[in-house]
């Protein structure tokens, strides 16, 4: 007996030795694959399911190209694209010296020997012409129109309507007395915004982001987008839930699961030839004036008392323009505000309140703001990175509480934490709600250099978060901030330009539309306004911005003689 069990267990050991060396030789096979076979594995380990790492068929990778639609999806989104269809030139390459020269162009003011009053239309007819100093005879130039009075502080936009032949007719509705300043300006000429319209389309890539991978000692960083070019393995960090792409070039060492980190890597150059860099140049065709071809104003009567009944504020909110200033304050056409100058008033609004802010770093600016005036909010110490949040204050003695979370990729801050990248839909869905529940979301810059489906797809989840939260919880107030214009130079044109933003802010008014949400015009008020355009607007404009934003969470009385005394006392003071 003793020999057969030494037989066996020699036998054992030889096994045990062969499938050792059987494991090593493997292994050796492994480590010396190349490149070209080592991305075809997928790894398989607790931490990560097979499907986290996807291989990319085809040249881009764009989750937008590969939604699945409903036949009402699909509706609307033919009628947004329908509603952003811009003029285009009559052919892919104009000559620089064709396209449109502000200096050579003017404007007239229509009508004026008439006598405006208060609440009449005043119409400016814009004619373009190029470097020689020819009539175009096309349209598709970007162009902002306002009307102002410096004395007053007072300004309103205008509404452009492009005839396609290179005249352009100019709206404006007078709104407060005294001489009114028109003021025509040049965005981009037509054949910019068709550089700008290819390069959305072809290069979404054009602002890159990273991602840091590390396990103990090891550490690498790939570059991630919704679109990554090649045909290189990837990590698939798209939402379970929203359905949101996201991607990684697969670390070469790491897996998938090792991700700590997000960030903007960078800009790409060198988009544009020689020749289409002429098309962006600050003081030429960026953000230029139109000079006036006569007067280029007009003296507004006061309205008389008896016919202030006729000017009565409208209750349709798409009113245009959808507001003014006067004397520095934002006067909304289809809202009563109130304007909170004391920050006792803020905190007798906010009392008892849980407001959400979601988004960029322009609602992180509503968050700065109130924390700074409101002498009662603490901003708690969480160690979150600077500019990038979360950011908590609190008022234990009012019991408010104030938070800002930024959303999902992409976004173009310094650096998030894997694990504070949430996108708004998913935080709605964990919002009860409630009366003492306010929402503020603002989502747009950092989707301007994507196809206009990426933007389309973030607004269809979140809006479907938002109608589940109204559904359960009618009380909660949710309120949207607009997009808003920005300082453009050659190179912020390409990545961030107004005509993006204008764009993207039509869709989403119109997705947001007859739900039940708010709209803070941050987009008439930056435009409107007298001081330089900035990403980020001055505090005047910021705090215009809440006063509108608390006046949805605190709305005055619906009495009708309260509304008539409000109503007398503000026409009183343009009389």
């Amino acid at each position: 007996m003793w020999p057969n069990y030494c037989k066996l267990h020699i036998l054992c050991w030889v096994l045990a030795v062969l499938a050792i060396l059987a494991l090593v030789h493997n292994f050796y096979q492994l480590e010396n694959l190349d490149d070209a076979r080592l991305k075809w594995l997928i790894e398989d380990d607790d931490q990560q399911s097979p499907s986290q790492v996807t291989k990319i068929p085809r040249k881009l990778f764009c989750g937008y190209e590969h939604q699945a639609l409903s036949k009402r999806e699909q509706w609307e989104e033919e009628s947004l694209f329908a509603a952003i269809e811009w003029p285009t030139p009559p052919a892919d390459k104009i000559p620089f010296v064709r396209s449109t020269d502000s200096s050579h162009s003017n404007f007239v003011i229509l009508n004026t020997h008439s006598h405006f009053k208060v609440g009449d239309q005043l119409e400016v007819l814009v004619h373009v012409k190029d470097y020689e100093g020819k009539p175009k005879q096309y349209g598709g130039d970007y162009l902002q129109t306002r009307i102002h009075s410096a004395h007053l502080k007072a300004g309103a936009i205008g509404r452009v309507v492009d005839y396609q032949n290179g005249s352009y007719r100019a709206f404006f509705t007078l709104l407060w007395p005294g001489e009114v300043i028109v003021s025509v300006s040049l965005v981009h000429p037509s054949e910019g915004v068709q550089i700008l319209q290819r390069l959305r389309e072809e290069r979404p890539d054009r602002v890159f982001f990273k991602s840091l991978f590390k396990s103990g000692r090891i550490s690498e960083t790939t570059v991630c987008n919704v679109c990554l070019p090649g045909n290189m393995p990837v990590c698939n960090f798209t939402d379970l839930y929203t359905g949101e792409p996201w991607f990684c070039y697969k670390p070469r060492k790491l897996s998938c699961a090792t991700r700590i980190n997000h960030y903007k890597g960078g800009y790409e150059k060198g988009l544009l030839t020689s020749e289409e860099r002429r098309f962006f140049q600050s003081n030429v065709n960026i953000k230029v004036p139109i000079p006036s071809s006569g007067p280029d104003t007009v003296i507004v009567r006061p309205l008389e008392h008896a016919e202030m009944d006729s000017l009565e504020r409208s209750s349709s909110t798409d009113v245009f323009p959808s507001g003014y200033y006067y004397q520095d304050e934002w006067q909304p056409r289809a809202q009563w505000i109130r304007h909170f100058n004391k920050s006792s008033d803020i905190t007798e609004c906010l009392q008892g309140k849980l407001i959400h802010l979601f988004g960029d770093s322009t609602i992180r600016q509503w968050f700065e703001y109130l924390t700074a005036f409101v002498p009662d909010l603490m901003e708690l110490n969480l160690g979150s990175p600077k500019n990038v949040g979360p950011f908590v204050s609190v008022d234990p003695k009012h019991n408010i509480l104030l938070k800002f979370r930024c959303h999902g990729p992409p976004i173009r801050f310094s650096i998030v934490f894997s694990n504070e990248l949430h996108y708004i839909a998913n935080e709605l869905n964990r919002i009860v709600g409630g009366k003492n529940t306010v929402i503020a979301i603002s989502i747009w810059s950092h989707f301007s250099t994507f196809p206009v489906e990426v933007y389309i797809r973030r607004l269809r989840n979140i809006r479907r978060s938002v109608v589940r939260l109204l559904d359960r919880s009618p009380k909660t107030r949710v309120i949207i901030r607009t997009a808003n214009v920005q300082e453009l130079g050659p190179e912020v044109s390409l990545f961030n330009s107004d005509w993006y933003s204008y764009q993207l802010d039509t869709i989403m008014r119109k997705m947001f539309s007859g739900i039940g949400v708010y709209l803070v015009d941050a987009w008439e008020m930056s435009l409107a306004h007298y001081l330089p355009h900035k990403l980020h607007p001055e505090d005047i404009i910021v705090k215009n911005q809440l006063d509108a934003f608390l006046s949805f969470v605190c709305p005055l009385e619906t009495h009708y003689s309260f509304l008539r005394g409000i109503h007398n006392q503000m026409w009183s003071l343009l009389v």
